[in-house]
Parts: C-alpha cells; sequence; structure tokens
C-alpha cells in the first residue's frame, strides 16, 4: 500500500494582490517521482518553496514526512535534499572537499566518493569547481543534495544546461533513487523529462491545479497528445466506407485523420481494410502525439480568463 509523505490541501499563497497560488490540494506517494510543470507564473515555484519550508503560506493545510515544514526545522531539513535551479558554491573547493563540507550537516550522510560517482563526477572530484562546465556544475549541485542521504529530494529544473547525453545520465540517477525507495519532487520545463521520469504530473496554471495523473493519463484526455494517422481516400471510396476504428475520425474533402490512443490497433485495421479491397493508401503517414502538445493544451485550457 502506497503511503501519501506529502499532502497540501487548499493551499493559498498571496503576495498583496498578487493570488499566486489559489486553493491548490495534492498528495504524494512514497517511492514516486511527483512532476509540478506549468508556465512562468503559474505558481509552481511557490508551491515548491511553501513544501521545502522556505515560504510561508498564507492558508491552508501542508504536511511533509509528519512535518509542518514551517516549523519542522532541523528534524525536518535533514530529511530532505533540495536541488535549487541556481545555487551558488564557493569556487575555491574541489568537487570533493566541497561535497565533504556539506556530508558534515548530516547525522547519516553517503559516503562521499560513493556521491560522486553516481553523478559522474568521478574523473573532476579533485578538481575545483571554478574550472567546471555549466553541466558539470549541475551535477555538483545534485551531489550536494544526495549527500545527505535524503528521503525526499526537490529537484528544480536538475538537467539545465546538460547537453542530451548528459540529462539521461541524469534521468538514470533519478530513476536509481526510486528504486532504492526514495521520493522526488520534480519541476521541470522539459515536457520529455517529465514523461520520461515522473510516475504522476501535476499541472498548474493560474495558481490552480488543472490537471493530475500519470503521463499516459493526461494523454488520454487530450486529444493534442494523440498520435495521428492520415491517408486520402482511394478512388471511389467514401468515409462511410471505412471501418470502424478506435480513434477520433475526420474526413475532409479525400483527406482521413485519425487521432488515436491504440495507433498499432487503427493503422492495423487500416491496412487490412485496405489490402481486403485491393486499394493503396496514398499519403499514408503516422505522428506520433507529443507529451509537450498535451502540456500545451491542458494549460490553455487552465489559463485564467479575464
Amino acid at each position: 500500500m502506497r503511503v501519501s509523505i506529502v499532502v497540501v490541501e487548499e493551499l493559498h499563497k498571496r503576495y498583496g494582490e498578487n493570488h499566486a497560488v489559489r486553493g491548490l490540494s495534492l498528495s504524494i506517494d512514497e517511492g514516486e517521482v511527483f512532476a509540478i510543470v506549468g508556465p512562468n507564473g503559474a505558481g509552481k515555484t511557490s508551491t515548491v518553496e511553501i513544501l521545502e519550508g522556505h515560504r510561508t503560506r498564507t492558508s491552508g493545510r501542508v504536511e511533509v514526512l509528519g512535518f509542518d515544514p514551517e516549523t519542522g526545522g532541523r528534524a525536518y531539513r535533514e530529511r530532505i535534499g533540495i536541488v535549487l535551479q541556481e545555487a551558488g558554491m564557493d569556487e575555491r573547493f574541489t568537487v570533493r572537499e566541497l561535497v565533504s563540507l556539506y556530508a558534515g550537516f548530516y547525522p547519516a550522510p553517503r559516503a562521499v566518493d560513493e556521491v560522486i560517482e553516481v553523478v559522474g563526477l568521478t574523473g573532476k572530484a579533485d578538481e575545483r569547481t571554478k574550472t567546471l562546465s555549466g553541466g558539470q556544475r549541475r551535477r555538483v549541485d545534485l551531489a550536494l543534495g544526495l549527500i545527505g542521504d535524503p528521503e525526499l529530494l526537490y529537484l528544480d529544473e536538475p538537467t539545465t544546461g546538460f547537453d542530451p547525453s548528459a540529462r539521461r545520465q541524469a534521468w538514470d540517477v533519478v530513476a536509481g533513487l526510486c528504486e532504492i525507495g526514495k521520493t522526488v519532487v520534480l519541476t521541470t520545463h522539459y515536457m520529455e523529462e517529465a514523461y520520461r521520469l515522473a510516475d504522476r504530473v501535476a499541472v498548474v496554471a493560474g495558481g490552480q491545479l488543472v490537471a493530475l495523473g500519470t503521463p499516459e493519463e493526461l494523454v488520454a484526455r487530450t486529444s493534442a497528445g494523440r498520435s495521428v494517422l492520415t491517408f486520402l481516400l482511394p478512388a471511389g471510396v467514401s468515409g462511410a466506407d471505412l471501418p470502424p476504428l478506435d480513434g477520433e475520425v475526420e474526413v475532409a474533402e479525400s483527406r482521413v485523420v485519425v487521432r488515436s490512443l491504440s495507433l498499432t490497433a487503427d493503422l492495423h485495421t487500416v491496412t487490412g481494410w485496405a489490402g481486403a479491397r485491393g486499394v493503396e493508401l496514398d499519403g499514408l503517414a503516422l505522428e506520433r502525439g507529443s507529451f509537450e502538445d498535451t502540456y500545451l493544451e491542458l494549460i490553455g485550457a487552465g489559463e485564467p480568463r479575464g
């Protein structure tokens, strides 16, 4: 049975006249990767900072690991790790020295060299951080978030500045954390990152939760995320002659567009139908739907109307 270690109920945050978070409610289960996505100004940063204990809320209930983050103090902070989008570091230290320094802040840290290896910096362990590239410095940030062996890790745009290879290595690190029971709260602007990593995704717009579910569930709710099959009707064939399909079918003149969640099945049906009739399907093309398209449709629906 999954246990919720983060519970948020009717969370509100105001900055003067700006109502940044508007009655947001959600829960996060132990051992899952939970992504929070949304446009700039959606309220996701305020929400995460409240969960971290770095910002007070206006109203609502928040409980993380059994603590109210506002009053949890050191006992709470020792059980979480935070990787900020932008974090300063003393450039005079080597990677090993800096990670060792942070290890001393926690009662039961992970082994320093193990963490350095996990983030792929073994070859740079004795280099001063000022000599590192932007992507390598980001890995140091990740190491500092992991060194305390946190039960819950907050990752804010963790792969900013990474090349595609480094980004996938970071994804492997996150996936490995979940295999040993860690819980990850992820904010990202890379929709592929959310799709690949997250067990569930919360989409926030206008300070409100507009959608929550697994990536596959969110895709199923929208037309934008569905895969698209297109072809031209053979001569002498009308839309009424098409076989039953799982997807949404549109016929405009002779062009057929099928938006499908069961692309393989629909493609098999269409090609089998054409083969039985002995006709060719000119212009046959497949376009995979993307999670980014799903996200854009969801935030468009969730933006407040003026």
